[in-house]
């Protein structure tokens, strides 16, 4: 079948919409009808290749639609259910097997190739396979043909258009407070970078009960964002915002999550916690970053560790996510805007270049 994609050839180039093939969806496959697709800071980061990854690809990766058909062996779907996508996994391996499929053996292939595991593609252009599974979907495309395991069933009372961002930025900024940190009631925590990441994982705490929760950045309205969703505090991003955590703290965090990819809040948050104390690196730094870390520092209780997708089992914490948005505890809908998905570039520059925007979502045709 025939769908229309933004396609990006080189570093820093535009985004190329082009008609594109797509094949029918083998057994383990089905074929989604996307209704919109959050932009991610990872896809703006591979379109500028501060992530390197290869290139041409189809991006995207917050997609939401519709089944359109189902292969012979999926037993889970059916046409015409709503689903957020996500990244792919084999569901065998022993990281699969403990629920962690962002740690899957073959997370890599499956997700940051662009093929399918076997190397093909579901996306063809004038004949020729193109990369069409980047974070398995390529939802940068008015259809795309994933695996069962990428799209998860949620309800259909739900406004569709808005869900995507839970398959990426809300599953690991929450993911990441409350599987991989899990900070008891009356914990604090610092969190580096309020987009959407940032927003989620301040969410996150207050659904558990944290307390002071510190949101630092480094502009203002992301600030007061921060404050509307649930933070306790928000400093202006700066050298001394170790000290003022420290002072806020009493001595310093008990958590930190870092959301910003920024090499010198990466350091920050580790110098901020206390004794004992643990850091999330969630953040996209630039390629081949080394940061240094103070040892005698860290040797105290002091530690970090990098997530991916929040440590989450999305096949039920997606529709959790889903549920707590219907409840109002997910209120993210407040820091979205909407754009067609021609207007793609505006949005990438609304959110990356200004920062007017926090989550632009593209609506599809």
């Amino acid at each position: 079948m025939q769908a229309r994609a933004a396609l990006v050839r080189s570093a820093g180039g535009p985004f190329e919409f082009t008609d594109i093939e797509l094949d029918e969806p083998r057994d383990d496959e089905v074929l989604v009808r996307i209704v919109a697709t959050g932009i991610c800071h990872t896809d703006i980061a591979v379109r500028n290749q501060d992530v390197t990854l290869p290139l041409p690809m189809v991006l995207g990766h917050e997609g939401a639609g519709v089944v359109e058909a189902v292969g012979a062996r999926v037993r889970g779907l059916a046409v015409g259910d709503h689903v957020v996508l996500s990244g792919d996994a084999c569901g065998h391996c022993r990281s699969c097997r403990h629920a962690l499929p962002s740690y899957c053996d073959e997370f890599i292939d499956r997700n940051l190739t662009g093929w399918r595991i076997d190397g093909s593609s579901p996306m063809r252009l004038q004949g020729e396979a193109i990369r069409g599974r980047f974070v398995g979907q390529s939802s940068f495309a008015t259809h795309a043909v994933v695996s069962e395991r990428s799209a998860i069933r949620i309800e259909q009372g739900l406004p569709l258009e808005l869900m995507g961002p839970l398959g990426c930025g809300l599953t690991t900024g929450v993911g990441t407070v409350v599987n991989a940190l899990k900070p008891s009631p009356g914990a604090s925590i610092a969190v580096f970078g309020v987009g959407t990441v940032g927003l989620a994982a301040v969410m996150g705490a207050r659904l558990l009960g944290v307390a002071p929760i510190i949101a630092i950045d480094t502009r203002e309205s992301r600030l007061e964002m921060a404050l509307s969703l649930g933070a306790t505090h928000a400093l202006r991003a700066g050298p001394d915002v170790v000290s003022q955590i420290r002072d806020i703290t009493r001595g310093g965090a008990d958590f930190a999550v870092e959301c910003s990819g920024v090499p010198l809040a990466v350091r920050q948050a580790v110098d901020c916690l206390g004794r004992p104390g643990l850091a999330a690196q969630v953040g996209a730094t630039p390629a081949r970053t080394e940061v240094a870390i103070d040892m005698d520092h860290l040797g105290f209780g002091r530690g970090i560790k990098g997530v991916v997708m929040g440590d989450a089992a999305v096949q039920t914490f997606i529709p959790w996510l889903a549920s707590l948005y219907a409840s109002g505890q997910l209120p993210f809908d407040r820091f979205v805007q909407f754009y067609d998905f021609e207007d793609i570039e505006t949005a990438i520059h609304d959110t990356a270049v200004t920062g007017t925007v926090i989550k632009p979502i593209l609506r599809m045709p």
